[in-house]
């Protein structure tokens, strides 16, 4: 299966820097809607069969124009959420930052018991993002195309793609509606094909004015 793993389209809680991970979330700004609207056209070479989100209403939205386009549903997977934040939960400082994506960085590189403060552990975190990308896998298409979110991404492919160092994964950007591609093999796994860093419909999409700590590389996020 060819994976195709997309960020949602921008929030206000990303212009802001807020660290908002709750259900049922924000809606897209006005450019948010505009890098979804773009998607179809971005993805018109791809064979997609299937579309999921998140249960998150901005995954929801941005998937929504690529179903429209399809004339399929946007399948809702129930395990592809944000990593909550916990204790940390719409916080805007660098320290916060630094706590929420240094705990998810270690998960990603296999140290899974450090836990959240006020959240889970990053076994709990794998457990039902795997479970619901094995839904996907199940689904018979040979191309999904799953809308999710910056840290949730960064961290599952970082655990889960054989040629994908953490490093790496911290150190890319991952604007609202970048594009991960994956292919999956029973054989050998997951392996990592692409990472663009920039908005679907290209860099006039991007906006370089907000604080969006999920987007950054770790450097850029935490000062």
């Amino acid at each position: 299966m060819r994976l195709l793993l997309i960020r949602h389209g921008q929030t206000p809680a990303n212009v802001r820097g807020e660290l908002d991970t709750a259900h049922p979330g924000p809606g897209l700004t006005p450019l948010g809607r505009a890098q979804a609207a773009a998607i179809p056209a971005a993805l018109g070479g791809e064979d997609v069969g299937a579309v999921f989100a998140s249960t998150l209403v901005r995954t929801q939205l941005t998937a929504a124009p690529l179903a429209e386009s399809l004339g399929v549903q946007v399948r809702v997977l129930p395990g592809i959420h944000e990593i909550e934040a916990g204790d940390l939960e719409m916080a805007t400082d660098h320290a916060s930052y630094r706590r929420y994506l240094g705990t998810a960085y270690a998960w990603g590189t296999g140290d899974r018991d450090v836990v959240m403060p006020g959240g889970t552990d990053g076994h709990a975190f794998f457990d039902r993002f795997d479970t619901s990308v094995a839904q996907v896998l199940s689904s018979g298409v040979s191309t999904a195309a799953v809308v999710s979110h910056g840290a949730a991404m960064r961290v599952w492919v970082a655990g889960v793609a054989a040629n994908m160092r953490t490093e790496d994964a911290a150190d890319h950007e991952l604007d609202n509606t970048a594009l991960i591609v994956l292919e999956h093999d029973a054989g050998s796994g997951w392996q990592l094909i692409s990472w663009s860093g920039a908005p679907l419909g290209g860099q006039v999409l991007a906006d370089e004015t907000a604080e969006d700590p999920t987007g950054e590389s770790i450097d850029e996020a935490v000062g």
